[in-house]
């Protein structure tokens, strides 16, 4: 009986697991019951979802049908993965799990929160699903910097930022003037590491020589050890790179000083490199990914029914940043999802399975006071910077996440992704310094008029005239749909080896309460089995019926 009951559980999970992808839905609400880890009856809830009569079909258009918005479809994952070309999951760089040994000293933190970077050093490592993020990333479309998803598009925008790192969202575009790399560590850090290769520092090389400042070192060591803190820190988090352990040294020039580091909008230049790293990694060509991938992951456990794990103790609902709500859950290699459930799970999402406003509750906590002003940033139009790298940010399309309604919006024009590099005689740190010309300039402008770019409510709108055009313009699935035939058998045979097993409890060493639940779990069991078996009788004669009455016009229909 001991081996029999964890397989009985086992195959009645994988059953749930079936179900909740929402391809049956006739099944009684009592089945399956799955023995608990004690040895008691216990029930599992699942939400059969209806499915769509285009999986069935044997000819399935995936979309889009009017390529105008996605197209660069021919070169994204989801065609490749279509024609049977899977690539696994995506490698996903984030360094921070070192980030713990540095040691700050009460000056140092000082410091660091007139940089802007108070709050998100107290995120600690999140282990990451990479899994989850591979089948996001699928979903991805660089075309519009949103998810296409089957209830429409979504994005993290600036304020999923603020809120889930903390990061300061308004301010100078985070940017500088070039410098010799050597120049550089040897003016701000006080020594230069032998292989500056590329104008890129290894992150064992910062932490191996400034991860732990004396208390009462001078005012001078304090800020070099903090300045290499501060690299470090971004390196490993908000602008990792799929090179490896390396951070470019370009950054370093913005932390000369603490306070102006803290006039710049860093979580806006964490999100355009986000975007950027999304839209490579949904390349087909590509099988990495970088950047600020617990953000990621933290916004789709905040606004996705998808893959979130579960709490070990009580939610941390109110600490700051929001991200420290995930801290030590149980996600990542410890998941038991794989890209293809996850990928699953999002070809079917519905309405129900999305929190479009999961701050409403949380952002007027008093701990986020300081940083209320910069909301308004969240429905700006606009170009998010981070040195060369320029994304736009597009909340006009994905209204639902601030409480509109969404109507069918504005074209996007193709742009060409990257600033030009800046020499030493121009130094862009300075809002009021715009004399590049031509594009770089219009980029710059858009975000210095960030807060005349807001998005205003528009008083008539049709969401089911929206969803009509959505459903022309995006990819309806990026993994092909299993037939329904195939998907019945799969279930079907899941349920009579479900019921066999629960024939197979030896009755007399089970107390009356057990003994009644199994009998429960027999009935339903055999009771569902021959419902679906004669479900699908019927529906055969019925499918027979229609091809007789097709070519026979006279034949009535008897239903």
């Amino acid at each position: 009986m001991g081996e029999t009951l964890p397989k009985f559980r086992q195959k009645s999970r994988s059953l749930v697991s079936g179900l909740d992808i929402g391809v049956m839905s006739g099944i009684p609400q009592d089945l399956p019951r799955v023995l608990g880890n004690s040895g008691r009856v216990v029930s599992i809830s699942y939400s059969p979802k209806p499915i769509s009569v285009a999986w069935m079909g044997s000819t399935i258009d995936p979309g889009p049908i009017d390529i105008s918005v996605l197209y660069d479809q021919d070169n994204h994952i989801s065609s490749a993965i279509w024609d049977g070309q899977e690539r696994g999951v995506l490698r996903c760089h984030e360094h921070s799990s070192m980030l713990e040994q540095w040691k700050l000293t009460a000056k140092q933190i000082e410091l660091v929160e007139k940089a802007g970077f108070g709050y998100f050093r107290t995120i600690p490592t999140i282990s990451l699903d990479n899994s989850l993020i591979s089948a996001l990333v699928e979903r991805w479309r660089r075309e519009t910097n949103t998810f296409h998803l089957p209830v429409g598009e979504m994005t993290i925008t600036l304020e999923d930022v603020v809120l889930l790192l903390g990061l300061p969202v308004d301010g100078k575009p985070v940017m500088g003037v070039t410098r010799t790399p050597g120049k550089v560590c040897e003016n701000l850090l006080g020594k230069v590491p032998e292989d500056l290769n590329g104008g890129m520092v290894k992150l064992t090389w910062l932490k191996e020589c400034f991860s732990k400042c004396p208390e009462d070192a001078p005012v001078e060591e304090t800020e070099r050890h903090t300045r290499a803190y501060l690299l470090y820190l971004v390196g490993c988090t908000i602008f990792s790179t799929t090179t490896g352990n390396k951070v470019s040294v370009m950054y370093l020039p913005l932390f000369e000083k603490f306070d102006e580091a803290g006039k710049f909008a860093w979580g806006a230049a964490a999100l355009a490199f986000l975007y950027r790293a999304l839209g490579n990694a949904s390349l087909k060509s590509q099988s990495t990914i970088s950047g600020s991938l617990t953000l990621l992951q933290c916004w789709s456990y905040y606004r996705l029914n998808v893959g979130n794990p579960k709490f070990n103790d009580e939610p941390n609902d109110g600490c700051f940043p929001f991200a420290l709500r995930w801290k030590g859950r149980a996600s990542g290699p410890r998941s038991n999802s794989n890209i293809v459930s996850y990928r699953k799970a999002l070809d079917s999402l519905q309405p129900s399975d999305v929190k479009w406003l999961p701050y409403k509750d949380l952002d007027s906590s008093s701990s986020v006071e300081d940083i209320k002003e910069s909301l308004i940033l969240r429905a700006s139009k606009t170009v998010l910077i981070c040195f060369d790298k320029a994304e736009r940010h597009l909340p006009d399309r994905c209204l639902r996440q601030f409480g509109m309604l969404q109507p069918v919006p504005m074209d996007v024009p193709r742009w060409e992704r990257k600033i030009r590099a800046l020499d030493q005689g121009s130094d862009l740190s300075k809002e009021t310094d715009l004399q590049l010309k031509g594009k770089n300039q219009a980029e710059l402008r858009e975000w210095l008029e960030r807060r005349l770019r807001i998005v205003q409510v528009e008083e008539v709108v049709d969401e089911i005239k929206y969803m009509e055009w959505y459903e022309r313009i995006t990819r309806k699935f990026v993994g092909r749909p299993e037939s329904l035939e195939s998907e019945f058998q799969r279930i079907v045979a899941a349920m009579r080896e479900i019921a066999d097993i629960a024939d197979s409890f030896p009755a007399d060493r089970m107390d009356s309460r057990d003994r009644k639940s199994l009998d429960e779990i027999k009935n339903a069991a055999h009771k569902s089995l021959m419902d679906l078996v004669g479900d699908s009788k019927k529906g055969r004669r019925k499918i027979a019926t229609k091809r007789k009455r097709e070519d026979d016009p006279t034949i009535k229909d008897d239903y």
